[in-house]
């Protein structure tokens, strides 16, 4: 008689994402934590691309693939027929920055004023990774991309989600990178246990995208963190209760941008020195805004 094991690893490496990628990395630690009482909901983008290749798939639980517009509607449709069949089952949307901040903007904003009891988690790698890096409004300022070859966006900084979270009244809403992977479960964790929405967003380097290199991607994510270009956060509330604490002396947001090629040639014109000035002075007024 064979005993089977139970499954620990509910996102296989049976998948064909890059090496090194923040958000292979990013999300097995959130489903792995969650565990197998989970329905997943997953926005078209590089996460569903690389795991569910016809007729294989690197999930161990119940997945379910949207559209970039819909994974909100969608699982929220979930949560309603569990209810309908008084069921529980803990209700995960994965998706990344496009469907985020801009495609399914609306349908998130609806589902967090519905107050629908579901975790979404944006792995945020700041450009159309899966579509072949163009600049989406989570990408930063500065940036060079497929649509902003000269490092030039029209609007100025990304997106702030984490206080348009907020201001929808979320109980629970939180930022990290999956260079903080211990930090990441433990906000996994609490959202597990915030009755209504929670709201989790994980700076995911994306090497092709980044142009970094795979031995760097864990690195340039802990130093977005560390420069306070990118801050941990936790709001319980609407109170913020936890940050990662900046080190001393206080790491220049040169020593993080320099990893990666979409920034390296702000370093070369009194125009790009000039934006690279203003990412330093936003790192430096979120250390001071958040008391890193």
């Amino acid at each position: 008689m064979t005993i089977k094991k139970p499954i620990t690893n509910f996102l296989s490496a049976e998948n064909s994402a890059c090496a090194g990628c923040g958000q292979i990395t990013a999300s097995r630690a959130v489903v792995n934590t969650l565990g197998p009482d989970t329905i997943v909901v997953n926005a078209t983008g590089c996460l569903e691309v690389t795991t569910s290749q016809y007729p294989s798939s690197a999930w161990k639980l119940p997945w379910i693939h949207s559209l970039f517009a819909n994974p909100a509607p969608l699982a929220s449709g979930i949560l309603a027929a569990l209810r309908q069949q008084k069921k529980k089952a803990k209700i995960l949307i994965q998706a990344g920055d496009g469907s985020t901040f801009d495609i399914g903007f609306g349908a998130v904003s609806g589902m967090w004023d519905r107050g629908d009891d579901i975790i979404y988690v944006c792995y945020d790698n700041e450009v159309y990774a899966n579509t072949g890096m163009q600049a989406s409004a989570a990408t930063p300022y500065g940036s060079r991309t497929t649509t902003t070859p000269y490092g030039k966006l029209l609007d100025g900084h990304k997106k702030n989600m984490i206080d348009i979270a907020l201001s929808h009244g979320l109980k629970y809403v939180a930022q990290t990178t999956a260079g903080f992977i211990d930090d990441l479960k433990e906000k996994v964790i609490k959202a597990s246990k915030t009755n209504g929405p929670s709201y989790i967003q994980v700076l995911s380097p994306c090497v092709p995208g980044w142009s970094v290199a795979i031995a760097d991607s864990v690195k340039v994510a802990q130093l977005a963190s560390l420069s306070g270009l990118y801050p941990g956060l936790e709001y319980v509330n609407g109170e913020l209760t936890k940050v990662i604490k900046i080190t001393r002396p206080q790491i220049k947001v040169w020593e993080y941008l320099q990893y990666q090629s979409r920034f390296r040639h702000l370093a070369k014109t009194k125009e790009g020195q000039a934006i690279l000035a203003e990412l330093q002075a936003l790192a430096d007024s979120n250390i001071k805004k958040y008391r890193l």
